[in-house]
């Protein structure tokens, strides 16, 4: 079988993933404001791709577009955290539940021990960012052993914004071995096949990730950077 040819970005997409990395590196720092033209010139590319991705990014609630001022960039609202982990709460703790339920194979559950095992390992080598990313990647895996499609589509809408609060708190936030823990016991919950037990752990991690984050974004006043 021939191998199908991998499919080059269009402009768009290569603007939506050059801002938004931009935006988590701090190089677009919330509250900022920055014309079309601006960022054309600076990735290189005309404003039609630019106008795009913000309008991309505006929905993931990234930015907001300002009629003949350009985009601004938005800060991390302790509210809107709030209610974004009301949700994935929710949503996570019910996949979890339909992942026992439908009693994935170990071949189904290996991303998900990869996922623990590097923030193990990530934990022990001091490298919170490379934990992180092993942790996102944990909750991705869990959304996705759910099986739900409507589920995995709305955490995906909110994870940009998930992801600049966690990085934005990253290192002020105690070393998040208990984090591990939880992970571990919602995997061993699902493995088993035990829907209830895998809901309640995960349900309980969420809502103390919930009441770290925004205390810590309230406490810096990170909101107003």
């Amino acid at each position: 079988m021939k191998q199908q040819d991998v499919k080059p970005q269009s402009n768009t997409q290569r603007a939506i993933e050059a801002m938004r990395q931009m935006i988590f590196a701090g190089d677009l720092p919330a509250g900022s404001d920055h014309l079309e033209s601006e960022l054309a010139e600076q990735l290189g590319m005309s404003r039609t791709p630019i106008r795009e991705a913000a309008l991309t990014l505006e929905g993931q609630g990234l930015l907001e577009m300002r009629p003949r001022k350009g985009v601004r960039i938005l800060p991390v609202s302790p509210d809107d955290m709030r209610e974004i982990y009301d949700v994935l709460t929710e949503l996570e703790s019910l996949a979890a539940k339909q992942a026992a339920k439908r009693r994935p194979s170990n071949a189904d559950l290996a991303p998900l021990a990869k996922a623990i095992t590097d923030m193990d390992a990530a934990l022990a080598a001091g490298a919170l960012e490379d934990w992180a990313d092993a942790d996102e990647r944990f909750h991705k895996e869990l959304v996705r052993l759910g099986g739900n499609s409507r589920v995995r589509m709305i955490v995906n809408m909110l994870s940009d914004q998930v992801r600049r609060a966690r990085m934005i708190t990253l290192h002020m936030r105690p070393i998040p071995v208990k984090s591990n823990e939880d992970h571990r016991a919602v995997f061993d919950a699902i493995k088993s096949g035990d829907g209830d037990e895998a809901h309640i752990i995960h349900r309980a991690h969420r809502q103390a990730a919930k009441d770290l984050i925004v205390g810590l974004l309230e406490k810096h006043k990170l909101s107003r950077v």
